[in-house]
């Protein structure tokens, strides 16, 4: 049997030679080593971590709650809460994230307009805790109308600083740098990841604060206080530990 040597011509089994032909079966080689686009272990990890985040109770929690039992709104609550991270993400794409995190004067700006903003929310939340009732009769709801409700999303994810953070410190650990796919481009699909757990966990916890608090007003009323109580807590909180970082 001739060997591989005798049949190419010189230098053709050199990697460059390989890489170049193996493009005709969809499949690209790199000193023997296949590289895939994204690996999936490290999709399945990073979703697994993302849900556990997703679904520990903070402000896009408080806010979906206080929404769909209050004013009985999911989707364009839910919307804005997704926008809102896709606009982290986008951040991080754009390789603006880690600039915002090493410039104490911006990551205090931020964290300072995130905390007035929910502990405005929680305000809001807390001055009429009764919402709109399905009977038509009105109160003083969260927003004017569904772009308001989306908007008011936008702002808890995208103006909370512990959002951006955790992009920062989480997403890159599941890149890989041998991937066919830039860094940006993995960056983008992880937040991607991300936004639709969001959608996963949001949508069914706004339908049930809707059907099933909404249906028990005092129970609804309860849990629409504490939300706004939390929005409140939440947001002092995290301008008390910024102002403990750079004290």
């Amino acid at each position: 049997m001739l060997s591989t040597s005798e049949i190419l011509p010189q230098g053709a089994v050199s990697g460059q030679f390989v890489e170049a032909h193996s493009v005709h079966f969809g499949i690209r080689f790199v000193r023997g080593e296949r590289r895939a686009g994204m690996q999936l272990s490290a999709v399945l990890a990073f979703a697994a971590i993302a849900f556990t985040l997703i679904a520990v109770p903070g402000p896009d929690w408080a806010y979906v709650l206080a929404a769909g039992a209050r004013d009985h709104v999911v989707l364009p609550v839910v919307g804005g809460v997704m926008a809102g991270y896709v606009i982290l993400t986008a951040i991080m794409v754009a390789g603006v994230g880690p600039l915002v995190a090493a410039a104490p004067a911006t990551l205090t700006a931020l964290t300072i307009a995130g905390s007035a903003y929910l502990v405005h929310l929680g305000i809001r939340v807390l001055a009429r805790p009764g919402g709109i009732e399905r009977s038509g009769a009105t109160g003083t709801a969260l927003a004017a109308s569904r772009l308001g409700y989306l908007r008011r999303g936008m702002g808890v994810s995208a103006l909370n600083p512990k959002g951006l953070l955790i992009f920062l410190s989480i997403l890159p650990q599941f890149t890989r740098s041998e991937n066919d796919w830039p860094l940006p481009m993995q960056l983008g699909a992880l937040g991607i990841v991300f936004v639709l757990i969001c959608a996963v966990v949001y949508i069914p916890l706004g339908h049930a604060a809707d059907r099933v608090l909404g249906a028990r007003p005092g129970i609804a009323r309860r849990t629409t206080q504490l939300a706004g109580a939390t929005m409140i807590v939440v947001g002092l909180a995290l301008l008390g530990e910024r102002i403990i970082e750079t004290s």
